[in-house]
């Protein structure tokens, strides 16, 4: 597994296509040698990851992305931004494993695949429809040039039989400070424990926008340590900004499936998609459920 800080791929208020297919190509061929290089405790695992050669390429930082933006992430344009982003690292990440197969050759049970019959994740929702006979809602648009992959794919084969999945990235995104995954923020203030002692953790997006309209003070400060870092309460806060600044129990969580559907119809294999609900109950989870699965979506997770 491997994961793509999106954020640190928003350039000028917009998405930097250029530089994201730049670090898809590169992160897709650091798995693909992982692949050879890794210890194998068991014997089984080695020779599997050998025949079939899967990584699974994801992202994280996808709600600073958004903060780059402007953009809430219960909106429309935030959903538009998620298929967006995730075709392009699709789209990328088969390219790149097409140029792997052209250089090292095919992984070697290529041979009647889904990619060998030229069925790529996309068309899989076809068969779903026609598997369900309906019961499908799913936006078909297409931004890239995907007949060219296809082409690609008949004339040199892949090099890993699965290339894409969204992963927690709990640890890793620590690390590099941003929310996990294609998470929404779960606090804009919080308490963070280590050996080192307890640290107060503040969403740097919220303090700076907050200093540019001048709304940075003392009672500020009390005001979010009162609201446990939730700012949809503080009236003086414009609402732009408020919902800009939701968290992950403020938002409508149709919101998470419908961005994920976007990103699904892309993906080879799943995504770790949380579902935040506040006031949860055996009707709402009914509902949310059954519409992930009218949307397409694989698997929802926690």
């Amino acid at each position: 597994l491997g994961s793509v800080n999106l954020v640190n791929h928003i350039a000028d208020g917009k998405l930097d296509a250029a530089k994201l297919a730049r670090t898809v190509k590169t992160a897709m061929r650091m798995l693909d040698n992982v692949i050879d290089i890794n210890f194998y405790p068991v014997q089984k695992a080695r020779d599997a990851n050998l025949r079939h050669r899967p990584v699974g390429l994801g992202i994280m930082g996808f709600q600073e992305a958004l903060y780059q933006l402007r953009l809430p992430y219960a909106s429309p344009a935030a959903v538009e931004f998620a298929d967006e982003s995730m075709e392009l690292v699709c789209y990328h990440a088969y390219w790149a494993s097409t140029e792997l197969a052209a250089e090292r050759g095919s992984y070697s049970t290529f041979a009647g695949s889904l990619w060998a019959r030229g069925i790529l994740p996309k068309d899989s929702l076809k068969l779903l429809a026609e598997e369900r006979g309906g019961y499908l809602e799913y936006d078909d648009r297409e931004r890239l040039d995907w007949a060219a992959l296809r082409s690609r794919i008949q004339q040199y084969g892949m090099r890993n039989s699965n290339c894409v999945a969204i992963a927690p990235t709990a640890t890793i995104s620590n690390i590099v400070g941003v929310s996990a995954s294609i998470e929404p923020t779960y606090q804009n203030l919080f308490v963070k424990s280590n050996l080192s002692g307890e640290f107060t953790v503040i969403n740097e997006y919220l303090v700076n926008d907050l200093k540019t309209r001048g709304l940075w003070d003392e009672v500020m400060i009390s005001d979010l340590k009162y609201f446990d870092g939730s700012v949809a309460k503080i009236e003086r806060i414009p609402q732009d900004l408020r919902d800009t600044y939701a968290t992950a129990f403020e938002m409508d969580p149709r919101w998470l499936v419908e961005a994920a559907a976007r990103r699904q119809k892309w993906i080879d294999q799943a995504q770790s998609l949380n579902i935040y609900m506040a006031g949860a109950s055996g009707k709402k989870l009914d509902e949310l459920y059954k519409h992930a699965w009218i949307r397409g979506l694989k698997t929802t997770y926690y």
